[in-house]
């Protein structure tokens, strides 16, 4: 007899999510069928997604997300006892799967590298970064491009690989602590848009404009941005993490006219558009360039499995450098 913890979504959010909005229970798991294992969770992961995403969960509901599992029980032969996956159940510390959704650690993973990486780096942050700047952005070497949230999960990626591509790199965080770790990462240019005119800011990091926008935050901020993109420019839209907590109207969009005489494309885009031998492909890139040096990686790890909703409330506040993680 196994029993799950689990976190649920008590109280919708209204603006940012408190700590009464969610509920721990506890549930007992059926006895395992032929074709399914059970699975022990060893880290999850919280991203700002979620925030958007629990809108169309029903109150009670098991909050969603990824975490890396160790199998602890199998009736399936593909997954015997020991395997460590990465699976989507959501927030709870043991579930069932039939294995079909399940991804196997990769076979040359280093003993040196954490399994937490799974979940960022090597796994959905890093994937979004590389498939965001190299196939919506379209980034070349030469280009400059602009990062904002740029000391987070997605962003730390996303100038590094821009500069193994040759590119350029800005980056724009919210606290000098986050900057000068973004400049220990390679960025040409960073600055705290909280500490200066981001307009001024802008302009002084590339006073010919940008080639490619890698955009983690929206509203007023994108606004500012897409005023000083390059002719032909592209804008790869990631998240709006400045919009979803809002509880009142959102600001207008960039002004039209910058979009169409500046010809200029944004495109949005979720990572799980890219599968199979691409995704295996990207996979195998951030593996090799994280083992070989060439992309560093920071992990905010929070341990217990208690502390799911404080993890999640301080990522979506910017509490962590790089990736946010819970350790169980």
């Amino acid at each position: 007899m196994v029993y799950a913890k689990t976190w649920t979504l008590k109280k919708h959010f209204e603006g940012n999510p408190k700590i009464n909005d969610f509920e721990l229970k506890t549930v007992e798991l059926p006895p395992l069928k032929n074709g399914e294992v059970l699975l022990e969770a060893l880290f999850l992961s919280v991203d700002p997604y979620m925030r958007v995403q629990a809108k169309n969960l029903k109150e009670g509901d098991m909050m969603m997300g990824q975490q890396v599992a160790r199998v602890v029980e199998s009736k399936n032969s593909a997954f015997p006892v020991g395997t460590i996956v990465s699976a989507s159940p959501g927030w709870t510390t043991h579930s069932i799967s039939d294995g079909k959704t399940l991804e196997k650690m990769p076979s040359e993973w280093p003993d040196t590298l954490p399994l937490s990486l799974m979940l960022g780096t090597v796994g959905m942050t890093g994937l979004t970064a590389y498939f965001g700047l190299l196939n919506i952005c379209g980034a070349k070497s030469g280009e400059t491009v602009l990062v904002n949230a740029a000391a987070g999960a997605v962003g730390s990626v996303v100038g590094q690989i821009a500069k193994l591509k040759g590119c350029k790199v800005v980056g724009v965080a919210g606290s000098d602590d986050k900057v000068a770790y973004i400049k220990k990462l390679g960025y040409d240019v960073a600055f705290n848009y909280k500490t200066v005119s981001l307009e001024e800011a802008l302009k002084k990091a590339s006073p010919d404009g940008y080639d490619c926008y890698f955009d983690n935050v929206g509203g007023e901020f994108s606004n500012t941005v897409i005023t000083q993109m390059k002719k032909f420019g592209r804008i790869a839209v990631c998240g709006a993490i400045s919009t979803y907590n809002r509880t009142h109207t959102l600001p207008p969009g960039p002004p039209p006219e910058v979009i169409i005489y500046q010809e200029l494309r944004m495109e949005g885009f979720v990572v799980y558009r890219w599968q199979g031998d691409i995704r295996r492909k990207a996979l195998q890139d951030l593996l090799q360039w994280v083992s070989e040096g060439k992309i560093q990686y920071n992990e905010h790890v929070i341990s217990g499995f208690v502390n799911m909703p404080t993890a999640f409330i301080g990522m979506l506040k910017g509490d962590n450098l790089g990736k946010t993680v819970v350790k169980v």
